[in-house]
């Protein structure tokens, strides 16, 4: 796997998960109240933990094939949670 296409799908995988980390946050925000000044604020905590381990199997899929089956594992359960 080159670079770029690792680039594109490490990007791929930040902006689907801060979309999905988003709207779980909103769907729970509605469901239990939260103050607004609160909102938002687990989403951008489970975002940061998306960042770190997608740097890690990236470091892991430009190094070993264990990468790969990582990468689509990823990919394939975050299609069945968004649905594509």
């Amino acid at each position: 796997m080159g670079r770029t296409s690792m680039n594109k799908w490490a990007l791929q995988l930040y902006v689907a998960a801060g979309a999905l980390l988003r709207e779980r946050s909103d769907r729970f925000a509605a469901r239990h109240g939260a103050p607004r000044g609160d909102r938002g604020q687990g989403s951008i905590e489970y975002l940061g933990i998306a960042v770190v381990i997608v740097v890690i199997i990236g470091v892991l899929a430009g190094t070993t094939d264990i990468g790969q089956k990582i990468k689509d594992g990823i990919l394939n359960e975050i299609g069945k949670i968004t649905g594509g």
